[in-house]
């Protein structure tokens, strides 16, 4: 029996900085021949231990539960110690992979990264059972598996920041909270136990840090390394605003609301109507130029010639059978 090691050498491209030493960051690399079981953990480690010892990254638990070793590898977001380095081999169809952390402009030094912005919005979301106890109860507070369901598995975040730091409305804006504290916001709201959902509604509503500046890119479905689904858990934010009555008038709302009402009236969406029903005439003059190259390649007709579905009448059924609020 063969106890030959399968191996395969790899090159690896790595991102390095010290804050305090260095004016701008480089990249040194390493080449190594790696085991077929080896993960992106195995690698950092042997980077330090068998080429340079001042080489710096997070890691502890092992086992994907404390989401300290996160970094991206080719642009991808990982958990170092759950990743087989080969599967990322086939997936990027080379044998160079690049090393880098999860944010280049929060770095203090090589694969760390500052992430007192992600703390500190994450603090601002309530992210702990809130609720009026006994404290001499004479039983436990029972949640049904049914009840226990509405989490959506939300629970199962590691605030690892793989989605925070893949956002990029967290990229060009300073406020948002990101999808990871909207996920654990979630996760506490959908707790029949919890008793500050009406606070953290009101907290998630505003324009600009909120829920509505979301841009639906499912960047962070496709980070998340626990398959949590933060868009996911954004949608069902934006439903509990209308649900509690917390939704207010503003492009963001109307927007949403805009596509209920064109799906009611054709069946398919109005991409015109529905920027008049959001930004009102005036904004539709704004986007005048957008209009007119849509226009141009059919991406939006007159009013007068907006078809309607062949389904309509069943569409409306199945949009009234299905609401749960007024809108």
């Amino acid at each position: 029996m063969s106890t030959e090691r399968i191996t395969k050498k790899l090159t690896f491209k790595t991102f390095r900085f010290n804050s305090e030493t260095d004016f701008l960051p480089y990249f040194k690399t390493y080449e190594m021949e790696v085991g077929k079981d080896e993960l992106v953990l195995d690698i950092l480690n042997r980077i330090k231990w068998e080429f340079d010892g001042s080489f710096s990254y997070r890691r502890s638990c092992r086992h994907g539960i404390c989401g300290a070793c996160a970094i991206k590898v080719n642009g991808k977001p990982v958990l170092s110690c759950k990743q087989n380095v080969w599967e990322l081999v086939d997936i990027f169809q080379t044998d160079t992979l690049l090393l880098e952390p999860q944010s280049k402009k929060r770095v203090v030094k090589d694969m760390i990264i500052d992430r007192s912005d992600f703390w500190k919005k994450h603090a601002q979301l309530k992210p702990y059972l809130e609720a009026e106890i006994d404290e001499h109860p004479e039983e436990e507070i029972k949640v049904s598996p049914k009840e226990a369901e509405e989490l959506l598995e939300a629970d199962y975040c590691i605030q690892c920041g793989s989605c925070y730091y893949a956002c990029p409305v967290v990229e060009v804006n300073e406020e948002y909270f990101g999808p990871a504290q909207f996920a654990k916001a979630y996760r506490f709201n959908a707790d029949v136990r919890d008793t500050a959902k009406t606070d953290r509604l009101e907290t998630v509503r505003e324009m600009g840090p909120g829920v509505w500046d979301c841009v639906k890119c499912f960047e962070c479905a496709e980070a998340c390394p626990k398959d949590v689904n933060p868009i996911e858990k954004i949608t069902k934010l934006h439903n509990q605003l209308f649900e509690e009555g917390l939704a207010q008038d503003n492009v963001a709302t109307r927007h949403a609301v805009g596509f209920k009402h064109s799906i009611i009236k054709h069946g398919i969406l109005d991409e015109g109507e529905l920027v008049r029903y959001s930004e009102g005439n005036i904004g539709v003059l704004k986007h005048l130029p957008e209009a007119i190259a849509m226009f141009k390649k059919g991406k939006i007709v007159m009013p007068w010639n907006m078809p309607k579905s062949k389904n309509l009448d069943e569409i409306q059924t199945l949009v009234k059978s299905s609401s749960k609020v007024k809108f």
